[in-house]
C-alpha cells in the first residue's frame, strides 16, 4: 500500500480538494490538510489532530505526507551545505544551502539531469532522466534541516526550470499562496537558459525574479557552449524580455560565467553592453568551476574585477558572485554524479 499512496506535499489547494473528495471527506478538510502539511510541516497523517480519526484513516489508505529527509550532505568550511535528495528510481538531485549573514539562500533542482547540455555544466553530462514532481521540488525546501532560516530560494540547481514548468509552477504556488507558505514572490528567483514557450509562460505566471543564463554576447559563439541558443536565440529572448517591466521590485539578472579566452575581454564586454542596451537589468559574473573532461578555464581574480569594473563604468550594474562550497564539489551536478556512479558500481557488484 505504501508505495502506491500519493503524496500530499506538493499538491495545490485545488488538488487537495480533489483528494479529499476522492476520500469521501468534506471540502473544507483540504485547507486543514494544507495547514498541517505546509505551515506545520508534519510528517504523518496521524498528527492531523483536528481531522477525525475516521477521516485520517481514509486519507492514509490513499495518501501519505511525502516528505523525505536528505540522503546525504557535504559541508563546506564556509558554511555552505550541499544536500542530496533521493527521488524516484534511485536517482539523486542536489539542493545547496548558502548562509550569508542574515540571509540564507537555497539553490533548488527541477530535473534529474538536463536536456540543455551546456558544455560547462556537469548536470548536462548526466543527460536528461526525468522531471521532478512538485513534491520532489518542494521536498528540497520543506525537508531542509535549515528551513526556518531560509530567506530566499533560487531555482538554479540541476535541470532547466522552464523545461518542467507545470511542476515548478505548482511548487511556486504552494510557496507563495496564503494556504501554503505565503512567501513574497520577490523571495524567489527562477533561472533559465531560455525555452521559447516556457519563458513567456514563466514571465506571465508571477512577479518573481528572473535570471537568464547568458554566458556569451555573440549568438554564434553562445551556441558553441550552449546548444539551446539554436532553438531560441538570445536576440529573440531579449525581444521577449523587453516586453516586461523590470524597473520596480522585480529583477532581471543575466548570469555570465567568465571563461579564459572565450568571453572575458573588453571586446566581449562591449558586445555585452550593446546587446543589453536599454534593458533594465544587471549582470552577475560567475567564476568557472572546472568539471572533468571539459577544456575550459576560468579567469583569475584580477580578470574578474577588471571585467566588472569596465561594465559598471559603462552603465551596466555588475556584481561578482562569491564562490561558495569550493571544497565540496562546487560545480552543479558533481556530487549527485558521484553518488549515482557509486550506486551503479554497487549494483553491478551485487549482480555479478
Amino acid at each position: 500500500m505504501g508505495n502506491d499512496r500519493r503524496k500530499l506535499a506538493g499538491m495545490t489547494l485545488d488538488a487537495l480538494k480533489d483528494a479529499v473528495k476522492e476520500a469521501g471527506m468534506p471540502a473544507f478538510t483540504a485547507k486543514q490538510i494544507a495547514d498541517w502539511v505546509y505551515k506545520k510541516r508534519i510528517v504523518s497523517i496521524d498528527d492531523m489532530s483536528n481531522i477525525s480519526l475516521k477521516n485520517r484513516e481514509k486519507l492514509k489508505e490513499l495518501f501519505e505526507i511525502g516528505y523525505k529527509t536528505p540522503a546525504d550532505a557535504a559541508r563546506s568550511i564556509d558554511g555552505t551545505i550541499k544536500y542530496l535528495y533521493e527521488v524516484e528510481h534511485g536517482h539523486f538531485v542536489e539542493a545547496v544551502y548558502i548562509p550569508d549573514g542574515d540571509r540564507a539562500t537555497l539553490c533548488v533542482s527541477s530535473q534529474v539531469g538536463c536536456k540543455m547540455n551546456c558544455l560547462f555544466c556537469m548536470t548536462g553530462k548526466q543527460k536528461y532522466t526525468a522531471n521532478l514532481t512538485s513534491n520532489e521540488i518542494l521536498n528540497q525546501i520543506l525537508a531542509l534541516p535549515e528551513f526556518d532560516r531560509l530567506t530566499n530560494i533560487v531555482f538554479m540547481g540541476m535541470g532547466e526550470p522552464c523545461d518542467n514548468l507545470d511542476n515548478l509552477l505548482q511548487a511556486i504556488e504552494v510557496l507563495t499562496s496564503e494556504y501554503g507558505l505565503g512567501w513574497s514572490p520577490h523571495r524567489l528567483t527562477v533561472s533559465s537558459v531560455g525555452v521559447r514557450k516556457g519563458l513567456k509562460r514563466l514571465l506571465d505566471s508571477g512577479d518573481y525574479h528572473i535570471a537568464i543564463s547568458l554566458h556569451h554576447p555573440i549568438p554564434e559563439k553562445r551556441a558553441e557552449i550552449m546548444p539551446a541558443e539554436k532553438g531560441f536565440s538570445i536576440v529573440e529572448m531579449l525581444d521577449l524580455l523587453r516586453q516586461y517591466d523590470f524597473s520596480h521590485q522585480r529583477r532581471l539578472t543575466f548570469e555570465y560565467i567568465v571563461f579564459k579566452g572565450i568571453n572575458e575581454t573588453q571586446f566581449y564586454a562591449r558586445k555585452l553592453l550593446k546587446l543589453l542596451d536599454g534593458l533594465d537589468c544587471r549582470i552577475n559574473l560567475i567564476r568557472y568551476h572546472a568539471i572533468p573532461g571539459v577544456p575550459l578555464e576560468g579567469v583569475d581574480e584580477n580578470g574578474m574585477t577588471q571585467l566588472r569594473d569596465f561594465l559598471t563604468k559603462n552603465g551596466l550594474f555588475t556584481t561578482i558572485r562569491a564562490s561558495r562550497g569550493e571544497d565540496i564539489f562546487a560545480a552543479c551536478g558533481m556530487l549527485s554524479t558521484l553518488k549515482q556512479d557509486q550506486n551503479n558500481k554497487n549494483n553491478k557488484t551485487i549482480v555479478s
